[in-house]
């Protein structure tokens, strides 16, 4: 199954084209350009690059959020854009369990712990474990304050793995966490494809998975809503 997938939910953008599991070419950018100047031409590029064109296309995907909101909300106007009337699988997955299949493959028992600056000093984060290759969900994608997850983070006995770009906000509240190189702690497309081919592989009724009923997730409120509520 030859999958396109994207990921602008950070500063971050990365898109890939793999066949199943077989990664056939992925760009990542990190500038102060747009996401929105970016994502399209790295697309075209790399479908030119793998010989291949949109139509080709078997499944779409794209890392839904939580994240940026301008972000999630370029990436799923770019896979709409791309997907629309061709009546192709699109899967959106969760960008915190996206990152935490970073680290899938690695050996061991291990916290995945995926952390994403989400301002106010608050973090997006799930919580992942790792087995020898298999990684289970422990929470639901959340908003959290650092220390409270540092003291969550104390309950666990074996080691603790952060990636994303919160990374940093975490460092002084949980000191054992470790910290792979940026290759691996940064968004990857690659393991958003590999998310969304196991979600669409898993589940029975394929219908559920159409550029109709794609939806970004946010998992609280804009600041431009917060505003406005403000004034109401």
């Amino acid at each position: 199954m030859l999958i396109l997938s994207l990921d602008t939910t950070a500063v971050t953008a990365t898109a890939c084209l793999c066949d199943g599991e077989k990664r056939l070419g992925e760009y990542t950018v990190t500038t102060t350009l747009h996401h929105s100047e970016t994502m399209l031409p790295m697309i075209e590029h790399l479908l030119s690059s793998c010989g291949k064109s949109a139509r080709d296309v078997e499944l779409f995907a794209a890392a839904a959020g939580p994240g940026s909101f301008t972000g999630v909300r370029i990436g799923a106007a770019v896979l709409l854009g791309l997907a629309f009337g061709r009546n192709v699988p699109c899967v959106g997955v969760s960008s915190l369990e996206s990152l935490s299949y970073n680290m899938k493959g690695f050996m061991g028992d291990f916290i995945v712990c995926p952390v994403m600056d989400a301002r106010r000093n608050q973090l997006y984060n799930a919580i992942f474990r790792h087995t020898d290759g298999k990684i289970t969900r422990l929470c639901d994608d959340r908003v959290i304050m650092p220390d409270e997850l540092a003291r969550e983070l104390e309950n666990y006995d074996i080691p603790v793995y952060f990636v994303g770009d919160g990374k940093h906000i975490i460092k002084n509240d949980f000191e054992k966490g470790l910290f792979p190189p940026e290759q691996i702690a940064l968004q990857s497309a690659y393991s958003s494809a590999q998310v969304a081919r196991l979600i669409y592989e898993n589940t029975e009724d394929k219908t559920v998975f159409s550029d109709r009923t794609f939806k970004p997730t946010y998992l609280r409120s804009s600041q431009a809503e917060r505003n406005l509520k403000k004034i109401d």
